[in-house]
């Protein structure tokens, strides 16, 4: 693997197949045996002079781009995740998570360098399925709705709240859908990462803000919401889970630590727009020691203070003061907004790019046709989005069934493929010629990323079911929301 902190001195590996052409235009023309460097500067020359340039971001705007993608909502779900687990195996489980996660990104970030004309993850679904269709195809599908429809929800939730409505208002509720629908898409007009990073970094302080004022607001009132003295005591704070646990229980609990760190979906997209891609390790790293830090201090913290029995996720709902839930939750809507923007823009560059492959004139200037095309692709996004959040009751509910189906694949399985591929490019497998204790070692430790993505698929998927059940038995079904990487 390149130098795990990147920068200039990174030496790039063999490619693992041919360049697609459905991912480079001008592919046609491109010799099955280019260099990554080869590629790399042909699209940089492509670009060149014309108005819009999409290979510009430094790795600052990169950490930017992570920062209020992972920085999120979704803080707020590990004092309950802490809750059910126990402190110290929560703990111990964010930071293993955050590491796995670690590696299979800059796993991804080696493919990248190799494969420069890939786009999105859907072209690498592809390309590690020794360039199949069906891959792609497949890719495609669990890509698209896994990008679609919450921030929607999640939305119309935040207004509802704000102004003391009742979510079972069903008009109330869908006339905030469309606000948040319609705010959505004028935000997500901007072409270029470059451009959406600015607004990523202010997204990234609101959310910081936000969870910092919940933590002290958790610390300085008198007792959390809906303590009761006589019937159910003061907060009780375990170290680890108390018997009554049960399996589906303490899967959900650790279901949500991951999907809070799986976020690789969006790398690909991010990295393709990188001017120089080998500078992504600095971003990456940068945005994980943030995530460790500020993950396990908010959920540990603000878990001391609600405890066992009052803890809510996310955990604004802990919050006696109903001024101060509001004030802090407040800070959040940004990141509402953004992450929203965010996914819809990779969403819309899939189709996008595809669309304009061989006129670059409409990709990479400010013509009326390609400014057209890409609001309407927008636009359709936030209404297939709109309809979704608002024709499937129970969507939100669906919500961790579709990360454990997709996560599995994003988060892990395509990872340990695509080791074993770059490896056997290289013209060795690592831990069988090598013999080496870094080369078995690197080998069983993909092996083990591939069974921890079989393991989400089918035991996750499970307990993921298992929770819908229970919903649907307790007749909340669609009430809550999960919180999940891609977006909350």
């Amino acid at each position: 693997m390149p130098a795990w902190f990147g920068g200039s001195h990174v030496v790039v590996g063999p490619r693992i197949g041919r360049v697609l052409d459905s991912a480079f235009e001008g592919g046609s023309d491109t010799e099955e045996n280019s260099s990554a460097a080869v590629i790399l500067d042909k699209q940089i020359a492509l670009e060149h002079g014309h108005a819009i340039q999409y290979r510009t971001c430094s790795w600052q705007k990169t950490a930017a781009l992570l920062f209020s993608e992972y920085i999120c909502l979704a803080i707020m779900s590990f004092p309950w995740s802490y809750s059910v687990l126990g402190l110290v195996p929560g703990l111990i489980l964010t930071f293993v998570v955050a590491i796995i996660v670690l590696y299979t990104s800059l796993v991804l970030w080696e493919f990248c360098l190799r494969h420069p004309e890939v786009r999105d993850v859907c072209d690498i679904g592809q390309m590690l399925f020794w360039n199949k269709t069906w891959a792609w195809y497949a890719t495609a599908v669990m890509f698209l709705l896994n990008n679609t429809a919450l921030h929607v929800l999640v939305g119309a939730k935040y207004l509802n709240t704000m102004t003391d409505a009742d979510d079972n208002v069903a008009c109330r509720t869908v006339s905030f859908s469309i606000v948040v629908t319609l705010l959505c898409w004028v935000c997500s007009l901007p072409r270029t990462f470059s451009m959406l990073s600015k607004i990523g970094t202010a997204s990234a302080i609101f959310t910081f803000v936000s969870v910092l004022l919940a933590t002290v607001f958790a610390g300085v009132q008198t007792h959390p919401a809906g303590y009761d003295l006589l019937a159910i005591g003061d907060p009780v704070v375990t170290a680890l889970p108390v018997v009554s646990t049960t399996f589906v229980a303490g899967m959900n609990a650790f279901l949500n630590i991951s999907y809070t760190f799986i976020g690789q979906i969006t790398l690909p997209s991010f990295i393709a727009e990188m001017k120089d891609p080998r500078d992504f390790p600095k971003a990456l790293w940068a945005c994980t020691a943030a995530e460790m830090a500020v993950f396990s201090v908010v959920g540990a913290v603000v878990y001391a203070y609600t405890g066992n029995q009052y803890v809510t996720a996310p955990a604004f709902g802990s919050l006696a003061d109903g001024v101060h839930k509001k004030v802090a939750f407040s800070f959040m809507v940004p990141t509402l907004v953004f992450l929203g923007v965010l996914y819809a823009s990779v969403s819309a560059r899939f189709v996008f790019f595809r669309l304009f492959r061989n006129t670059p004139r409409h990709k990479n200037e400010h013509t009326l046709v390609g400014w057209a095309a890409w609001a309407a692709i927008l636009f359709a996004t936030w209404i297939l989005a709109f309809i979704i959040a608002e024709v499937i009751p129970f969507f939100s509910s669906l919500l961790s069934l579709m990360s454990s189906l997709f996560d599995s694949f994003f988060g892990f399985i395509f990872w340990g493929v695509a080791y074993f591929r770059m490896r056997t490019a290289d013209g060795r497998m690592a831990f069988v010629k090598d013999r080496s204790v870094s080369g078995y070692l690197l080998g069983a430790v993909n092996v083990l990323i591939i069974l921890t993505g079989v393991f989400f698929l089918t035991v996750g998927s499970y307990a993921s079911v298992e929770g819908i059940i229970d919903e649907f038995r307790a007749g909340t079904v669609g009430s809550t929301f999960t919180c999940k990487t891609n977006g909350l």
